[in-house]
């Protein structure tokens, strides 16, 4: 990026004063509906900070991630081992939120057409939320017939959980491939509806044409998310290892068959043979520990995301974090690198900047592969 190039960015993050960032709870999630919006953000933060208080310790990046055209979809983090019912539930969020914006944005006399096509919905996650998101995107190439999904399901627990008898690896590849089809089924449904009420709200604006808004103008390219952008923010995929201490204990716990499901291994497993992840950016920071194995493996292993759509910063694991109070903002550092207290402009420059340099080149790239 030039010089020339992060000054605009920079001026555009710190100069749109006249929009404030208001959430409404809607459903399980928060929105701050913006009244031209030129896409959706649904952020979902990390294992502590994203379930007390997200729209307090994320406040900084969302108001820049507001002000530059998004509407903001607050996704709460509900701690839990399944991460597959986790990841369901942020999909069906979605669904049961696309109708309500538009309703919100007729109500506040605000553009809506955004929300009338899901590929305008992109996802930000930070830290272990980052792999609700991967979840999503690798269900998106799950095989649809019940056998083609035993085999692929099958496989990747062959390679994950070769320690267990053929009796319990058949158990719990049934066990996932219950799950997962009923995950699909309930989805499908969602999708159903959630074209129906939109286009109904649709039909109710006044100031829209006479001609009759069909559900069918409502497009939904996919269940989950394979038509649309993922940004990663430090990520995270750890099992039960990372979040009880010591070891000692997480390995007794998990001795007694407590553990993420997902395992670390698992979602490895189900990314790397979904063969998508396209429209993904990833901002990492050399001094966190935390995230420092999962960066390596989309590096090294999985070989994304291309070199222009990863980013690294100063800083640890905690630096999206932060608080505006008039021009400084309150950082939460976990390293010597970012300072407790900076200005709004040294802090946006540092970071905001990049984040939405990668949301711009994501949104660049989805526009060509619609052209193809």
């Amino acid at each position: 990026m030039t010089d020339n190039t992060l000054n605009l960015y920079c001026y555009s993050i710190t100069n749109m004063t006249n929009l404030k960032l208001r959430f409404k709870p809607v459903s399980f999630s928060w929105v701050a509906l913006h009244p031209q919006p030129k896409g959706v953000i649904q952020f979902i933060g990390g294992a502590f900070f994203g379930t007390f208080g997200p729209m307090f310790f994320y406040r900084h990046l969302l108001e820049c991630l507001f002000k530059q055209g998004y509407t903001i979809i607050l996704l709460p983090f509900n701690f839990t081992f399944d991460h597959y019912a986790e990841s369901g539930f942020l999909i069906r969020e979605q669904y049961k939120l696309m109708p309500e914006l538009v309703r919100m944005a007729e109500v506040a006399g605000y553009e809506y057409k955004t929300y009338l096509d899901d590929s305008n919905f992109s996802w930000i996650g930070h830290s272990i939320g980052c792999k609700y998101i991967a979840l999503l995107e690798s269900f998106s190439a799950l095989p649809k017939k019940t056998e083609q999904l035993e085999a692929f399901i099958e496989e990747i627990v062959k390679q994950t959980s070769g320690n267990l008898s053929p009796e319990k690896q058949a158990k719990k590849v049934q066990s996932i491939v219950n799950d997962l089809e009923n995950l699909r089924r309930d989805l499908e449904n969602q999708s159903a509806k959630a074209k129906k009420l939109t286009s109904y709200y649709v039909n109710q604006d006044v100031d829209q044409s006479q001609t009759y808004f069909d559900e069918s103008n409502v497009k939904i390219n996919s269940i989950f998310i394979k038509s649309q952008a993922s940004l990663l923010l430090a990520p995270v995929n750890t099992g039960l290892d990372s979040a009880i201490k010591p070891k000692a204990l997480a390995d007794f716990i998990i001795r007694l068959g407590f553990n993420v499901k997902p395992t670390p291994a698992e979602t490895e497993a189900l990314i790397e043979n979904s063969h998508l992840f396209n429209l993904l950016g990833l901002v990492y920071f050399p001094l966190d520990n935390i995230g420092k194995s999962t960066r390596e493996w989309f590096f090294n292993q999985l070989k994304k995301p291309p070199e222009d759509f990863r980013i690294k910063l100063k800083g640890g694991h905690l630096r999206p974090l932060g608080l505006r109070l008039g021009n400084i903002v309150f950082n939460f550092p976990d390293t010597f690198s970012v300072p407790p207290i900076e200005s709004v402009n040294q802090r946006n420059a540092e970071f905001e900047v990049y984040v939405v340099k990668l949301l711009n080149y994501l949104e660049q790239k989805r526009q060509d592969q619609k052209k193809k």
